[in-house]
């Protein structure tokens, strides 16, 4: 497989995701559903265009879009700086004629910075330096691609969706991530936070991915108390240890 093909099969798989999860109908507490994929979806494909083709080493897969980063710019936790001036990825974001007024879309225009994607990324970025070394053999993916908000436009988690409209959701998911991953053949795979963790290695006993190495760290939201103590200093000790980042990088943060 070329590295241009392997972009392109990650494209493909990622606009199935989008026209399965279009098809689902979720009910209360959801009010709001945000399908960055199909409004972002510029954004979201120039991110795989330009940083994930290629065979990757690591994959770390988040869980779903947050109001202020992917939801604006399409790009996994897409902190909007980070996705502009580091990732050097500008896009054009469609408007959207449904939103919870708290939660516009503005796109790159959008002035709130996403805490997560400032984490995330500002510590792959004092670690690496350059997006290239660090996208040379690792990839940032998200689980499920939509957001949602109740009706006083609270974020609601996947966790939190009634029972059927989560196992439709899973079940598109769970395709795309198994697409990934054939895509991309990783020999880690690290879950942000612990629901992401619980998919990968539920897919890891369905699937027999037997090569593959499961990872969690803790997801980087201010909302968990553990990522507001040295969340930087716990996941480059949990990846060091573990050998997802020692082996592909020399440096430190």
């Amino acid at each position: 497989m070329s590295a241009t093909t392997g972009g392109e099969n990650l494209i493909s798989a990622s606009r199935r995701l989008a026209a399965g999860c279009e098809r689902i109908r979720f009910h209360d507490p959801v009010r709001f559903v945000y399908n960055p994929l199909v409004y972002a979806r510029d954004g979201y494909e120039k991110y795989i265009r330009t940083w994930g083709t290629g065979k990757k080493h690591v994959i770390f897969l988040g869980m779903n879009p947050g109001p202020w980063g992917m939801a604006q710019t399409g790009v996994p936790f897409g902190e909007v700086s980070a996705v502009r001036d580091w990732l050097g990825i500008r896009a054009r974001i469609l408007p959207r004629s449904k939103t919870h007024p708290r939660v516009e879309i503005t796109g790159f225009d959008c002035h709130r910075s996403e805490v997560s994607g400032k984490r995330l990324w500002g510590l792959i970025r004092a670690r690496y330096g350059s997006p290239g070394e660090f996208f040379s053999s690792q990839l940032v993916v998200n689980y499920c691609p939509l957001l949602f908000l109740d009706v006083s436009g609270r974020n609601l988690t996947p966790e939190k969706l009634r029972q059927p409209d989560r196992q439709a959701l899973l079940l598109e998911c769970d395709a795309h991530l198994r697409a990934v991953v054939k895509a991309l053949a990783p020999r880690w795979l690290v879950g942000i936070g612990k629901f992401a963790q619980g998919r990968l290695a539920s897919m890891q006993r369905k699937e027999g991915w037997e090569e593959v190495t499961v990872v969690e760290i803790p997801h980087p939201s201010p909302a968990s108390p553990a990522a507001n103590r040295d969340w930087a200093g716990s996941v480059t000790a949990i990846l060091t240890n573990s050998g997802v980042w020692s082996r592909f990088s020399e440096t430190t943060p």
